[in-house]
């Protein structure tokens, strides 16, 4: 017999509706049917890299590990991607600053949606008798992570930087994959079409086939990477799209890359595709046309943020009740706001807003913002615990100073970080128009024209910056 669309269909062709037991047990096969058509694939997830472009926010912490939204992390946003899209193998490799990367992962995905043999392990950069010093690249680290990515029948395995923010059903990209039938996938953005990217340029044939990879501009670029073919191509079909980052390799082709044809090869984008492409290899583009921000500057970060803000969500949807966003339960108490005026903005778990008035602005969790301050088009990232008293100074300058935005401040187009001591009636306006500034011994750096208070950073009463 078979079973569609919540009726029964015997062999003489005759239907009859399933009982309700039957349509919950119908579905429920479905479900695991779907389920385990990618029980196949595991996810490596790069955390963090040496090269970030957000510092200072990444003084303390990797890229992945970055407040976003109040109450989110980066990290998260990739992550539930892979949940939401029936992918519960999840390997995060790690590297620099990762400590609270770390934390995060394995405190926020002990089994949340993974089912039973899902799981989120992290790996981070470790010495052995073979190799004794840190990941070298993306290559490097898949590398000499295989012996424990091979302990599960994987045949695909999704690479994915963890520091975007985005949403894609990996199964739409899985399934383009196999049906046809690459040995590495490569997503491409077709909303940016012939626009520099930091994962290069990838020229595409009518047939999604990648026929040439081109280096980001500013990376000393080498020879394009071509293949071949015996007859005439018609140009005129060519296009061509930024990369990603994002790749599906199938198991084979990723170990003969890496430890046969490229066994010294130290990075993916770089020196792995071009180098597959040069062999012949079938590398296929993916088109993906939604929203995609990878996070290249300070400014595209702090726009991403006040985006989530917007009634007319034109960025990522926070909202997204059929893709939610997952992260770690704190379990805190809800914001308290006393007689404070607030328009535009969202405010996270456990704040303590008084007096104030905040516009356009993203208060992270365990804000506290006291009587008469003015936050506008900000991100306050909150702290990581409540100081239920003013803390005595005990010698230490400016720990008189509590946690949080002091009374009659006034903040315009900053990003405060975690910690911060913002005291009384300062001024973080950048009222010189300042683009660019290290002014880190001061507790502030200016990205952009965009004031960043420094992570556990003392700013004295009556400051202007």
């Amino acid at each position: 017999m078979l079973y569609k669309n919540g009726v029964v269909i015997d062999k003489q062709g005759r239907s009859r509706p399933l009982p309700r037991l039957g349509r919950s047990l119908c579905k429920q096969s479905v479900q695991e049917e779907e389920e385990n058509k990618y029980s196949s694939v595991a996810a490596i997830v790069f955390g963090d890299g040496s090269d970030s472009r957000l510092y200072p926010l990444t003084k303390r912490r990797s890229e992945g590990a970055i407040p976003i939204a109040a109450n989110y992390r980066l990290i998260d946003a990739v992550v539930s991607n892979c949940i939401n899209s029936n992918i519960n193998k999840i390997y995060a490799l790690t590297q620099f600053n990762s400590t609270s990367l770390n934390s995060h992962l394995t405190r926020a995905y002990s089994g949340v949606g993974l089912r039973k043999e899902g799981f989120v392990e992290v790996i981070a950069a470790y010495q052995s008798p073979e190799y004794n010093g840190w990941f070298q690249g993306t290559a490097d680290a898949i590398r000499r992570c295989l012996w424990v990515l091979e302990e599960y029948p994987i045949l695909e395995f999704l690479v994915l930087p963890g520091h975007h923010l985005y949403k894609m059903d990996y199964q739409k990209l899985i399934e383009a994959h196999r049906e046809k039938k690459g040995d590495i996938t490569c997503a491409v953005l077709t909303s940016k079409m012939n626009q520099a990217s930091e994962f290069g340029s990838f020229k595409v044939n009518l047939d999604d086939k990648v026929i040439e990879f081109r280096e980001k501009p500013d990376n000393n670029p080498m020879k394009p990477i071509s293949v071949g073919s015996s007859g005439k191509s018609n140009d005129s079909g060519h296009k061509n799209f930024p990369g990603m980052g994002i790749y599906v390799f199938n198991r084979d082709a990723m170990i003969k890359l890496l430890r046969e044809y490229f066994p010294e090869a130290n990075d993916l984008k770089n020196e792995v595709i071009p180098g597959a492409i040069s062999l012949g290899m079938k590398v296929i583009a993916y088109r993906f046309d939604g929203y995609w921000e990878e996070m290249r500057s300070i400014g595209a970060f702090y726009h991403a943020n006040l985006e989530s803000t917007k009634k007319i969500n034109m960025g990522y949807n926070f909202y997204d009740k059929d893709s939610p966003l997952y992260t770690l339960p704190r379990n805190l108490p809800p914001s308290l706001v006393t007689n404070a005026v607030i328009t535009d903005s969202i405010i996270g778990d456990g704040c303590i807003l008084n007096k104030c008035s905040i516009k356009g602005t993203v208060v992270g969790m365990r804000t506290r913002v006291g009587d008469g301050a003015l936050i506008e088009d900000s991100i306050l990232m909150g702290s990581d615990n409540y100081q239920i008293q003013d803390v005595q100074t005990n010698g230490s300058e400016g720990m008189d100073i509590p946690i949080g935005i002091g009374e009659g401040s006034h903040i315009r187009k900053a990003i405060v970080d975690k910690n911060a001591r913002i005291g009384k009636n300062v001024m973080i306006i950048n009222k010189d128009n300042v683009q660019e500034a290290n002014m880190e011994a001061h507790g502030y750096s200016i990205k952009e024209g965009i004031v960043i208070i420094l992570r556990s950073a003392v700013i004295k009463d009556g400051s202007i910056l």
